[in-house]
């Protein structure tokens, strides 16, 4: 895979393995398929904060990288470094756009994105892109971008309910090698509804708050360890 500056990496979870498709199977079958090549051009992913965008695109990227060359980018932490990030993007066979909403409506970097597009229609290549809107509701600065971006194959991804929360949740657990009981699902879902991107980030916290402890996630002890971690003073 290509290195990707700033010490930008994958997530080693983001794995198709690790994404519930709930009613989402049909957007996670063409992403499989974009990933092993079957499926080449433009796919765009959107949904609400919290569906598996960036899961699903990571996902994407660390699939295709078995084979080809791949990169990921998130535009909201890049952008601010300029268009220049998109350098050399148009060599790799597969290349995947995070927070595309975040460039829209710019015109160097619109200009720039229809380079790339460009470039990778030519040689066959394999554009992926995110954003929580579909492209027929971005502000494009340049309307023959918006019209390209349009016709690419659209996925929505859906939020999860509350019992597939609960059922992506525990897949996680489970891949990681430790079990989360129902009584601990229900008290984080009382503290953090309907919020799958914090709910993550603290099963990550408490996995590895039980691995030291060799605890269980119990109740008790899940309350121990985001009190601790909420009275330790930011890094």
């Amino acid at each position: 895979m290509r290195q990707l500056p700033l010490g930008l990496r994958l997530t080693d979870r983001a794995v198709f393995a690790s994404f519930l498709p709930a009613r989402n199977a049909e957007a996670l079958a063409h992403a499989r398929a974009v990933a092993a090549g079957e499926v080449r051009g433009v796919t765009w992913v959107c949904g609400p904060g919290g569906t598996g965008k960036t899961h699903l695109l990571q996902a994407i990227c660390a699939a295709a990288a078995q084979r080809v060359r791949a990169a990921y980018l998130p535009l909201a932490r890049v952008a601010p470094l300029g268009v220049g990030m998109l350098e050399g993007l148009s060599q790799l066979a597969c290349v995947c756009l995070d927070d595309l909403d975040r460039v829209a409506g710019e015109l160097t970097w619109e200009r720039a994105l229809f380079g790339l597009l460009r470039e990778a229609e030519e040689a066959a290549g394999t554009l992926v892109v995110a954003s929580p809107a579909p492209p027929a509701l971005l502000p494009w600065a340049l309307p023959d971008l918006g019209s390209r971006f349009t016709a690419a194959a659209v996925l929505q991804l859906r939020p999860l309910d509350e019992a597939e929360q609960q059922a992506a949740l525990q897949l996680r657990a489970r891949l990681r090698g430790f079990e989360l009981p129902d009584e601990t699902w229900q008290w984080l879902r009382r503290r953090y509804p309907r919020d799958m991107r914090r709910l993550y980030e603290l099963l990550d916290t408490l996995d590895e708050a039980s691995l030291t402890a060799q605890r269980r996630l119990t109740v008790p002890f899940i309350r121990d360890v985001l009190l601790r971690s909420a009275a330790q003073p930011p890094a």
